[in-house]
């Protein structure tokens, strides 16, 4: 059987890597061109794996394009993974695989189709995600599921934590299945239709904080946003900061202010516990790193000395 690899995220680097190192043989791998992957949250350099397993790595703009329909006719697959990959594959791509093309979503599907599900999930406070394998089909995440894996989101949790989760559940799903398929089975089962509309995809500019959500709302957010991704922010003295990280104060705590209104400084002698408090639509959170656009860096000590007592964040400059 040919097999290919389709993905430029960091999410299917651990997979990838457990084929080749299992001795799973590799036609191909198919990635994004550097100048367009540096534009994307998560791209990861496939380059390194694939010249040390000494797979033929090709670089493209779009899946869909005839350049790219091309090099599928040309390397003629029987079996394409498409992990980490955000295109949307067209049936004459589809097509040009002769079994078909395997993708995943980290969800439990039919729950959450669409873009970002993890920061999606995050933002909603939901306390669980998880991971599904699926034959491609020409619907947004629609094809018959192969495979999927719970995963608990906990306090703890942010976006980069929860794709590692996402990227072993891909390597163990997927080093599971290929046995299967070398001895000529297709798993697969219909999805149910739970009649939820597709997640809409995020913008940067998506992630501007709103001071009267609740505290724990806003703790959502920051986690569900910080790096890979562009990150929450907001603007304070006519300043744009990123917010990286923050901590949730526990219910109880409350201060006569305003949403958005810095209550005042957290000292301690533990570095990572500084910061700032900040007034929200009820109760409060810490400031735990910023950024601000010129790339200053505030964190720890250096956050807590700053003088912001009063002032008040703002959803715009």
């Amino acid at each position: 059987m040919r097999i290919g690899w389709v993905g430029f995220h960091i999410e299917g680097l651990l997979a990838l890597r457990g084929l080749l190192e299992r001795g799973f043989p590799l036609e191909a791998v198919i990635t994004l061109k550097p100048d367009l992957a540096a534009k994307r949250s998560g791209a990861a350099d496939y380059g390194v794996l694939c010249r040390q397993f000494g797979v033929p790595l090709y670089e493209i703009a779009n899946i869909n394009d005839d350049e790219s329909l091309s090099l599928l006719k040309k390397i003629s697959l029987d079996l394409a993974f498409v992990i980490g990959w955000t295109q949307i594959i067209r049936p004459e791509a589809l097509n040009l695989v002769k079994v078909g093309m395997i993708g995943a979503h980290a969800s439990l599907l039919p729950h959450n189709r669409g873009r970002a599900p993890i920061n999606w999930a995050l933002i909603k406070g939901e306390k669980q995600t998880g991971n599904s394998l699926m034959w491609l089909a020409e619907g947004v995440d629609t094809g018959e599921i192969i495979d999927q894996v719970a995963i608990p989101i906990t306090p703890y949790d942010t976006c980069a934590s929860l794709y590692e989760k996402v990227a072993e559940s891909n390597r163990d799903m997927i080093l599971r299945l290929v046995p299967r398929l070398l001895a000529d089975e297709r798993p697969g089962r219909a999805q149910p239709n739970n009649g939820e509309p597709n997640l809409p995809g995020r913008r940067p500019k998506d992630g501007i904080l709103n001071w009267s959500l609740k505290n724990a709302e806003v703790y959502d957010f920051v986690r569900a946003l910080t790096k890979p991704y562009p990150g929450a922010f907001s603007w304070l003295n006519g300043r744009r900061w990123t917010i990286w990280q923050c901590a949730l104060l526990p219910k109880g705590f409350s201060f006569d202010a305003q949403p958005g209104e810095t209550v005042g400084p957290i000292i301690s002698p533990v570095e990572a516990s500084c910061g700032q408090a900040v007034a929200c639509g009820a109760g409060a959170i810490v400031l735990l790193e910023l950024e601000d656009d010129n790339g200053e860096a505030l964190n720890g000590r250096r956050l807590s000395d700053q003088d912001w007592s009063g002032s008040v964040w703002t959803n715009e400059q």
